[in-house]
């Protein structure tokens, strides 16, 4: 259940819905104001000028964790070529979130190392400080490709 209490006007937000065509549509933005009663929140997406109201299971506050990026297509694993691209395309991502990411070190020159049956480490990642992995999975419910950041303790190599 999400906490109204958690957001704070101004905080840097995920929100996650769907676009009119039923495809999964991912946008960021600051919050611009908090209900009392748990009820929605007012959110300024980046490039809008005015406000949106928005529910509350809706949005997250912005982590280097739940940035994520979903790319048609499990060819980019399977392609060692393809592999690097992930990383700068992730990279882009986290920068649209307004993350900082201090340093990226790409694995294997960019191609990862196998750490499963399903996908790659790609790079380790330092931001604020801390020390990531950046992964990329393949989607078990679709043709596709996930790469998201966690702790490095999270997978076991």
């Amino acid at each position: 259940m999400t906490d109204t209490h958690r957001f704070r006007h101004g905080d840097r937000i995920r929100y996650a819905a769907t676009d009119n065509d039923g495809f999964p549509l991912v946008r960021y933005g600051f919050v611009g104001g908090v209900s009392s009663d748990g009820g929605p929140v007012m959110v300024m997406l980046d490039g809008e000028l005015g406000g949106d109201v928005v529910d509350l299971d809706t949005i997250e506050q912005v982590s280097i964790c739940n940035v994520t990026l979903k790319l048609e297509g499990s060819d980019l694993l399977d392609d060692p070529s393809l592999r690097p691209g992930l990383i700068n395309l992730w990279q882009a991502e986290a920068e649209d979130a307004g993350l900082q990411i201090a340093a990226v070190h790409p694995l294997q020159t960019g191609i990862g190392l196998r750490d499963s049956s399903e996908g790659y480490a790609l790079a380790e990642l330092t931001a604020a400080g801390d020390r990531y992995m950046l992964r990329a999975t393949r989607c078990t419910t679709e043709d596709a490709v996930l790469i998201q950041a966690g702790r490095p303790n999270r997978w076991i190599f």
